[in-house]
């Protein structure tokens, strides 16, 4: 196989350097065949050339933004992505009809999709990628891999062949060595990717990476590498046009990873020699050229933290979710360039004109719970507001307060970008910014990404792979509510309700809220709350003395507060002076909620009655009667049935949320009572999936 490979990459580099000069094909309008914060990215620079956009839509998607700012929208099928915005025929069958010449696929979707890329070519319609062939070959894994020695890319050792039995692959990896890296062949974004430690660990691993990538991918067969403990990911940005040139637009490092998949990425990677980055990039471009590469695409490499050798892990064929950190440090943009390539034009620069300037981060937002195993969330946005954008701050979203993180879809809700001078100054307009991110009405990874950016390890650039979990026990600390942020919540709380109060009085046309700046508490009132955070409830009692507020905490000492409420539209934003402190903070009240947005990040309390608190422990699971959904997702298999006698640690069913794959166990040995759905049902979170036989009723 391999011998057949050789002889392939060289047909293909001589096939491509002997292809007649393309053809300009002028670009008027564009079908995206994507959602979310790409297609509103891909909207933003073709409005900016001139260019119509084409949206495509699920039904959960009709109100969505994208369809908003694009020129025209048409349905393309239900929620699941296999039953819309996988649909590559009924897709170009709608760019045909609305009269798009081409169409960006985005990431992920169709984007690597060998077929659509074929479908596209065959119907004439431009495909804003590289060419079909590029993609099988670096979408097979294995195929890459020795496309990539023989173009002189080091490759890391493994098992790249075609026997994929389990007999094969556990002999394999005998021979590789434990710990191992179990990885779908096709595909990316950590998907299909599962590490085996130790012997025993295999086949429970490799039967989850199988079913993972084929969920993902349509293809179970996976590939085995030596795993290298904690090295760092670094990445190249790539180009190349359709007449053989191919340039690099420098490194990104994107070490820092949960579940395989990136977090928080940036440009250049730090410390790097000159030397070191033009290897880099020259490797990158090799690998581009071997396959006959045209338009944006990615070479991903694993990079050996102490000696700083690099081996070829994959290549993306598309658009990066990172690509706007190569943009801020290059001054380019890209989705420009992949038009203007997909044109036909020649590359707007020559790699002697690719200057770099200052550090840039990109913080992924995501709807998802970190000190809960950074597991997937879904719902609304009751409340977001965003730092504001400039030349050196983008956010990158696709959703706007109101909107649904659906269950069907990434949890990703946006992306943070910045740019700095240099590193140093880079940060702190990170931590700054994700500071100013504010959203209620789901978990996010806000608070997360304030802590990891903001640790000393971080800071200096020690960055790697197993960087989470080597410094676990610092990134998520215990969390201590102080008697103070207790007050801040008791007063958004009288402020809330003074508003709503001044607003009913005058009929809501003449809140003083809205036409003054400050408003004073200058009246006597006492109000006493019962607020819960973190699993404890405080008691806290508010009175007014003129301007002054007294605030006292579970009986203690009483507290003399100066606070006013600011002028921030209808935001609520208090100042407020505790013992000689002036701060400022923005707050969010939604029913029962009551959510602080403080330097330190998001603090959640809930307004609650005493007795309703055992009711509410029971509901979620205690005593383990139960097993609950840990996130919304559809129950995918169900691996008992009532009556059945299970051990702690059993798997129990297979949970399926945004198209990862998570195992319910037993937490204790039991007997099964009832099950709570069936499989395909969908699921919501703390919903009972597994419902335990009661021990004293059983004896």
């Amino acid at each position: 196989m391999y011998a057949r490979l050789l002889r392939n990459v060289g047909a293909s580099a001589r096939c491509f350097a002997t292809e007649a000069t393309p053809k300009v094909r002028p670009i008027n309008k564009i079908l995206i065949s994507n959602r979310g914060e790409i297609a509103c990215r891909v909207i933003r620079t073709a409005r900016k050339l001139g260019v119509r956009t084409v949206a495509v839509f699920s039904d959960p998607d009709e109100k969505s933004l994208h369809t908003q700012l694009a020129d025209e929208a048409y349905r393309v099928g239900e929620a699941a992505s296999s039953a819309s915005y996988l649909r590559g025929e009924h897709i170009l069958n709608i760019a045909k009809k609305s009269g798009a010449q081409a169409i960006h696929p985005g990431y992920g979707f169709l984007s690597e999709s060998v077929e659509f890329a074929e479908l596209c070519q065959k119907e004439g319609v431009i495909f804003m990628g590289p060419p079909s062939s590029a993609i099988r070959d670096m979408g097979i894994k294995s195929t890459s891999k020795a496309i990539m020695a023989a173009a002189g890319v080091p490759i890391i050792n493994g098992y790249h062949g075609e026997g994929q039995s389990d007999e094969c692959l556990q002999r394999e990896a005998q021979i590789i060595g434990f710990p191992l890296m179990i990885k779908a062949v096709r595909g990316g974004g950590g998907k299909g990717m599962r590490i085996a430690e130790k012997p025993e660990d295999f086949l429970t691993a490799l039967n989850s990476a199988r079913t993972e990538s084929q969920k993902s991918f349509g293809d179970s067969s996976v590939l085995l590498e030596r795993y290298v403990r904690s090295p760092r990911h670094v990445e190249v940005q790539v180009f190349a046009d359709q007449y053989g040139d191919a340039v690099y637009l420098w490194e990104r490092d994107c070490s820092v990873q949960r579940r395989h998949q990136k977090i928080i990425e940036e440009a250049p990677a730090p410390g790097l020699s000159e030397e070191l980055r033009r290897e880099l990039g020259e490797a990158a471009v090799r690998a581009a050229k071997a396959v006959g590469y045209v338009g944006a695409g990615t070479v991903e490499f694993i990079l050996d933290k102490e000696d700083l050798s690099f081996h070829f892990m994959e290549m993306n064929t598309r658009l990066q979710v990172e690509h706007p950190i190569s943009e801020m440090i290059t001054g380019t943009d890209l989705v420009e360039w992949q038009i203007r390539i997909a044109a036909g034009e020649p590359l707007p620069l020559k790699q002697s004109e690719i200057t770099r300037r200052g550090h840039a981060f990109e913080a992924r937002i995501y709807a998802e719970n970190p000190r809960g195993g950074f597991l997937p969330g879904a719902g609304p946005l009751r409340y977001l507001s965003t730092p504001q954008p400039s030349a050196d701050v983008r956010v990158e979203t696709g959703v706007r307060e109101g909107d649904e993180v659906s269950v069907h879809y990434d949890p990703m809700i946006a992306k943070l970008v910045v740019w700095g001078e240099n590193r140093s100054q880079a940060l702190n307009s990170l931590i700054a910014r994700l500071g100013e991110y504010h959203i209620s009405g789901l978990d996010t990874n806000i608070n997360f990404l304030i802590d990891l950016a903001s640790h000393p390890e971080f800071q200096l650039a020690n960055v790697h792979t197993g960087f989470i979990d080597q410094h676990f026990d610092t990134l998520f600390p215990p969390i201590v509510i102080s008697p103070q942020q207790v007050g801040q919540a008791a007063l958004a709380l009288v402020f809330n309700e003074l508003q709503s109060a001044f607003s009913n009085s005058n009929g809501g046309s003449q809140d003083p809220f809205a036409t003054t700046p400050n408003l004073r508490l200058n009246y006597a009132l006492i109000r006493t709350y019962n607020l819960k955070a973190n699993d404890k409830v405080y008691s806290v009692a508010v009175k007014f003395d003129g301007e002054d507020v007294q605030v006292q905490v579970d009986n203690g000492d009483w507290q003399v507060i100066k606070a006013e409420r600011v002028q921030d539209g209808e935001r609520l934003k208090i100042r407020a002076n505790i013992d000689s402190n002036i701060t400022t903070y923005n707050a969010n009240i939604d029913g029962v909620n009551v959510v602080l947005f403080l330097e330190s990040g998001k603090l959640d309390f809930e307004l609650v009655q005493p007795k309703f608190l055992s009711a509410q422990v029971d509901q979620l699971g205690g005593g383990s009667s139960r097993v609950v959904a840990p996130m919304p997702g559809v129950l995918e298999k169900v691996l008992v049935k009532p009556g059945d006698q299970v051990k702690k640690g059993d798997s129990l069913a297979v949970l399926i949320a945004m198209k990862m794959e998570h195992i319910l166990k037993a937490p204790k040995d039991a007997i099964i009572k009832s099950i709570g759905g069936a499989e395909g049902d969908n699921v919501a979170k703390g919903a009972a999936v597994i419902t335990f036989v009661d021990e004293e009723a059983s004896k």
